[in-house]
This record gives C-alpha cells, sequence and structure tokens, in this order.
C-alpha cells in the first residue's frame, strides 16, 4: 500500500461512526435478544444500515427458530459516537427501552412473552 492509499484509508475511518447504540423493546425475548447479540447480526447492519440519525426507528426481521413465524423487530438508533455513517469496525451496542403499547403486537407467538413458558429478556434482566 502507498502512502497516499495509507492516507486514504485514515481518512476515511475518521469519517465512520466508532460506536452505535440501538435499542430494542424490553419485552423482546431472551431468544430474539441472542439473535441480535449474533456476530452475523451486526455484520448485517453494518452492511444495510445507512441512516445513523438519532430517533431514527426501523424494523428488522429476526429468527425465530425452526417452529414459528417471522418476528420484525423495532430498532431505533439512540446515538452515535462519531459521524453519521457505519463501517466495517463500528461497535454496536444494544439497549433495551421500554416497550411502546402495540410495539411487539406481531402475529408471533414462539419464544414471546405471550408464547408457554417464555421468558422475556426483561425478566431475565431483573
Amino acid at each position: 500500500m502507498t502512502d497516499s492509499q495509507t492516507d486514504a484509508a485514515a481518512a476515511a475511518s475518521d469519517e465512520l461512526a466508532r460506536r452505535v447504540v440501538v435499542s430494542h423493546p424490553d419485552e423482546l425475548s431472551a431468544w430474539a435478544r441472542d439473535q441480535l447479540e449474533t456476530e452475523r447480526f451486526r455484520i448485517y447492519l453494518r452492511r444495510v444500515l445507512d441512516d445513523l440519525t438519532p430517533g431514527h426507528t426501523w424494523e428488522e426481521f429476526v429468527d425465530v427458530g425452526c417452529c414459528g413465524r417471522s418476528l420484525d423487530v423495532p430498532l431505533r438508533i439512540e446515538s452515535v459516537d462519531g459521524p453519521e455513517r457505519m463501517g466495517p469496525d463500528t461497535e454496536i451496542e444494544y439497549a433495551p427501552r421500554e416497550t411502546e403499547d402495540g410495539e411487539m403486537a406481531g402475529g408471533w407467538q414462539v419464544q414471546s412473552e405471550a408464547g408457554p413458558n417464555a421468558t422475556t429478556g426483561k425478566a431475565r434482566d431483573e
């Protein structure tokens, strides 16, 4: 790599967010939280998330395993350290937020609070 390529790479990394805090509803199941925490999901978000404006809310599909319907989880950008542009090394941190009325009102039952013997992430944290 030449000096100019090294300088360009360093400048480009200065234009990327160092850390992004993404929130999810606190009633999200422990299973779904575990899916958010996987490295594959973080890699996916780094590739597709282009709006890092605090307050930006969107839904993402989260795997519910082999025996359930899909779950779209409402995620929200809470804060960004650095420029509002995701990079391959941007750290993604998750934080629970209070679930709003109807926010988790999908039709799914598997691994949810409404499902049999489910443990919510909120209950697990207490």
